[in-house]
């Protein structure tokens, strides 16, 4: 079992940069892909980015490519998420998840989650 835990988030203003980190327990975090979607009130959970499971790919949304880039430290068990040039748009809260899975690009390709950061970008 993977315990998932979210942090970096915050606010910032538009144009802005945040690094997220996802810190996962577990001894077999690198036998997992990665993954962070968002969300925004009333709406549903929404694909970001994902890398495999040994680091090599990588996985965009076209809203977030160019931006934003996920990479993983499996010496540290950790995620990120770098997110530049944010906009308003890009305000959520982000959550972190873990698969076994190659296809990554929907909630139900992943088995374990975080809570979630708040990420909001002032105009």
């Amino acid at each position: 079992q993977v315990h998932v835990v979210e942090s970096g988030g915050g606010l910032v203003q538009s144009g802005g940069s945040l690094r997220l980190s996802c810190a996962a327990s577990g001894p077999t975090f690198d036998d997992y892909a990665m993954g962070w979607f968002r969300q925004t009130p009333g709406k549903e959970r929404t694909f970001v980015a994902a890398v495999s499971w040994s680091g090599i790919t990588t996985y965009y949304a076209d809203a977030v490519k160019g931006r934003f880039t996920i990479s993983r430290d499996d010496a540290k068990n950790t995620a990120y998420l770098q997110m530049n040039s944010l906009k308003p748009e890009d305000t959520a809260v982000y959550y972190c998840a873990a698969s076994l899975r190659t296809n990554l690009y929907t909630e139900g390709d992943y088995d374990y989650w975080g809570q979630g950061t708040q990420v909001t970008v002032s105009s």
